[in-house]
């Protein structure tokens, strides 16, 4: 058959029109994450970050960034999506070719000079900056301290620093490079590598993870800081950021750490990382938070002058117990946050009956006369709600935290003291440098009992009214 030309060219636009529209825009893309839709991002694995940030000296001023990714592909790729937002990228390239990129919602879509064959190494290498200004809805990131910054990047504001697959199940190493005016000093989490290099006005300073870490639990802080360093049990390299001015006043705090580790490592066996210390943000956050050996408290913690002195412990305990579960053992999926939490909590009550405080029993007691009523305003431990829109935060509600130390009350009052103390040492073990999941835990827990306990808990973890109390049938949780 002859076609025309009039009629070839119409079909060949026709075509073209077809195979344009065959390709979907550029979208925001999640990895499944019932509470974080479209968190994270499917079709690779990240094997190590490198950050370059310079700041400036002005805290509300965007930072000059170059995010190198290594990673894997586990599927073929025509597009990579990056979480990232509250920053704009000026360029990208893949495997040193410059690839084309768009926003699409929160996610940097990234279109390579050709597909990336699955099973493949690459590099993505996006030159970006990184904006401290307050965002629209306020939910995290960098946080503006008196004369610098620090990061609070729970549970997924990390994009907005860095772009990066932005859920705790991908872990990667991490190296830090920070530039800053020679005056100021900067840290980030992990070890330094090497000495701060200065050339004229500015000094460098890098960190380097020695062990994998979740997107959320990164931190660089900067200003006018002084770091304190100490050794704590067998040697182990302590490391205090704070700020200059309040060095003295803060000391009879920070000389705690070392009991606390200690403490620690009597009940779950060594601490899992490289070092450890405090980073103290003069900065109004209301929370603490367990970033990677280097753990984020505001400055009033420690200088309000009505503080209690176990209470204000018994939260740097928290904070490190993290260390152990949230950190080295994160959760599988965010609605897996319940292990991390209860057993941060559960060491942070016990440190505080053990000093002088609140008996364990009695905060359980109360815990459960009010858990009908978290579970209703929340849902139960393991099957949270999701956040409400604009307040992710809303995330870590008093289910996440008492309601779920209550899970672990009732499994001990079940298992027996010595079988619960081998099932917390098994569990940080096991599954350090890791993800782990609820159904690992269960999973765990009826193997150091020798009997299944799937049944137990599921009431325990998933159900809308709270079970009885194991040896405790007298107590009752009040009506939501």
């Amino acid at each position: 058959m002859l076609l025309s030309a009039r009629l070839k060219a119409a079909l060949l636009a026709t075509a073209s029109l077809t195979l344009l529209g065959a390709a979907p825009p550029p979208q925001p893309l999640g990895i499944g994450d019932p509470l974080f839709p479209h968190l994270g991002n499917p079709g690779y694995d990240v094997t190590a970050y490198d950050i370059s940030l310079t700041y400036g000296g002005d805290n509300t001023a965007p930072l000059d960034a170059v995010t190198v990714i290594d990673a894997r592909s586990t599927a073929r790729l025509e597009r990579i999506n990056l979480d990232f937002a509250h920053g704009e990228a000026s360029s990208v390239t893949v495997d040193g070719e410059p690839a084309r990129f768009t926003p699409a919602g929160e996610d940097l879509v990234v279109t390579p000079a050709s597909p990336v064959p699955a099973g493949s190494p690459l590099r993505i290498t996006v030159r970006h900056t990184s904006d401290p200004a307050d965002p629209a809805d306020g939910q995290g990131g960098w946080v503006r301290t008196r004369d610098g910054l620090v990061m609070a990047n729970q549970a997924d504001a990390a994009h907005r620093v860095f772009p990066c697959n932005d859920h705790p199940a991908d872990k990667a190493d991490f190296t830090f490079r920070v530039t800053t005016p020679k005056r100021l000093t900067a840290v980030a989490g992990g070890l330094p590598a090497g000495r701060p290099l200065t050339r004229g006005a500015t000094t460098t300073w890098t960190y380097r993870s020695a062990h994998p870490m979740a997107t959320e639990l990164a931190q660089v802080g900067i200003g006018d800081l002084t770091v304190v360093r100490r050794e704590g049990p067998g040697g182990l390299p302590l490391r205090d950021v704070v700020p200059t001015a309040d060095r003295q006043a803060l000391e009879p705090w920070l000389r705690r750490t070392p009991e606390q580790l200690g403490w620690l490592q009597d009940r779950l066996g060594p601490y899992p990382f490289e070092t450890y210390g405090v980073l103290v943000a003069d900065a109004a956050t209301g929370f603490a938070l367990e970033t990677q050996t280097l753990s984020l408290f505001e400055r009033d913690l420690f200088t309000d002058s009505a503080a209690d002195r176990v209470g204000t412990e018994s939260i740097m305990v928290h904070e490190l117990a993290h260390q152990w579960f949230g950190n080295s053992v994160s959760p599988a999926a965010w609605s897996d946050l319940w292990i991390s939490e209860s057993h941060a909590t559960w060491f942070e009550a016990l440190w505080a009956e053990e000093h002088g405080g609140r008996v364990l029993e009695d905060r359980m007691r109360q815990a459960y006369r009010d858990s009908d009523s978290w579970r209703a305003a929340g849902g139960p431990p393991a099957r949270p709600r999701a956040p409400e829109p604009g307040e992710k935060i809303s995330l870590f509600r008093p289910v996440v935290y008492d309601g779920s130390a209550l899970v672990l009350y009732a499994l001990r009052q079940e298992i027996g003291a010595e079988a619960f103390s081998r099932l917390q040492r098994a569990w940080v073990r096991e599954h350090r440098d890791a993800n782990a999941s609820t159904t690992d835990f269960v999973t765990l827990a009826s193997r150091t009992a020798g009997r299944d306990l799937s049944a137990f808990l599921r009431g325990w973890l998933y159900a809308e009214r709270t079970p009885a109390m194991p040896g405790h049938p007298e107590w009752r949780s009040d009506a939501p």
